[in-house]
């Protein structure tokens, strides 16, 4: 069965305090550093520019959002983490919006954003061992692999999960050119279609 996102859209953000909406069939998260390109990597996913909102400015989502997809699932887009010159305060109220979502038990699995042509940073690190921590199935995307020779991506990837210390296996993703996409895509089916509602007039 090939799976394949035919309709998103976006349903709510939360902050601290307030409460998640209905859970559906499964969620999945994606989460990364400030920049890391988390908005248009659900905006290419989706084939829809103008699903998540993108900024040039690192650190404007602030809140946890979800995106209800093929009336199935959420993708959920969490706050970017590492924004230098954010307030501590304003750090520490992210951190605990993000652990108090990691640790609810919603999230079925989780994509980790790299940036392909860095090592990971220390709040990379941090995330990583949260995830490890809650024991949360994960995936591991190296974006803006457009910046690397097409022969550098894979081998680029691959140093990018090793340098976190993960398994030596990343997806290298280009939100720009859409390399990566499809195999981004079956992974995620693999993750949602165990969990989805069977349709009308089939039997499970």
């Amino acid at each position: 069965m090939e799976f394949r996102i035919k309709k998103a859209e976006f349903v709510t953000s939360v902050g601290q305090g307030s409460r998640f909406p209905e859970p559906l069939s499964s969620e999945i998260a994606m989460v990364g550093k400030s920049n890391v390109g988390k908005s248009s990597l659900i905006n290419s996913l989706c084939n829809n520019g103008k699903l998540a909102k993108t900024s040039q400015k690192p650190g404007k989502t602030r809140l946890i959002n979800f995106f209800k997809v093929n009336d199935d699932f959420y993708i959920v887009d969490l706050p970017g983490y590492g924004f230098a010159s954010a307030p501590k305060s304003e750090k520490q109220k992210w951190g605990e919006l993000i652990e108090g979502y990691l640790a609810s038990g919603r999230v079925k699995h989780i994509y980790m954003l790299l940036d392909i042509r860095h090592d990971p940073t220390d709040d990379d690190r941090q995330m990583f061992s949260y995830i490890i921590y809650y024991a949360i199935p994960y995936t591991l995307v190296a974006t803006k692999a457009d910046k690397l020779a097409r022969s550098k991506r894979r081998q680029a990837a691959i140093a990018c999960a090793k340098a976190l210390g993960a398994p030596p296996y990343a997806i290298a993703y280009s939100t720009e050119t859409g390399d990566g996409k499809e195999e981004l895509l079956k992974n995620m089916g693999g993750v949602v279609i165990p969990y989805a509602e069977p349709e009308a007039g089939t039997e499970e």
